[in-house]
């Protein structure tokens, strides 16, 4: 069992940065992957970025961006947890952000699939203003 508490949403203006976290508890030893998601109003979730959590793989450490996240976001480990760290905002980032945990390793899918993963956080909301 693993539980995730995300944190560190807010409302800010469009250019501005934000940092969440995502503190994990519980059985993290067999995590192997967290990832961040996001879900906007009327839209499906979609996938932000991916950590590979388990240190017993050769590929630790290792992180996957969607296309629009590539240049402006970071995704990295924190203690027993992950972090986003999220730069020039735009309107179109505003959404609630989940952090998601995988315990198996690879992906039957896609690491964006949400299908994919057994843990999930309740998510935090970011608002973004022009």
């Amino acid at each position: 069992q693993v539980e995730l508490v995300e944190s560190g949403g807010g409302s800010v203006q469009a250019g501005d940065n934000l940092r969440l976290s995502c503190a994990a508890s519980g059985y993290l030893k067999d995590v192997h992957y967290m990832a961040w998601f996001r879900q906007a109003p009327g839209k499906e979730r979609e996938a932000v970025a991916l950590f590979q959590y388990s240190k017993e793989v050769p590929t630790y450490g290792d992180t996957r961006y969607a296309d629009f996240a590539r240049s402006r976001f970071t995704i990295s480990q924190g203690n027993n947890g992950l972090y986003l760290q999220m730069n020039s905002l735009k309107p179109e980032d505003t959404a609630t952000y989940y952090c998601a945990a995988k315990m198996r390793t690879g992906f039957s899918r896609s690491w964006a699939d949400s299908d994919e993963y057994d843990y999930w956080g309740p998510g935090t909301q970011v608002t973004v203003s022009a």
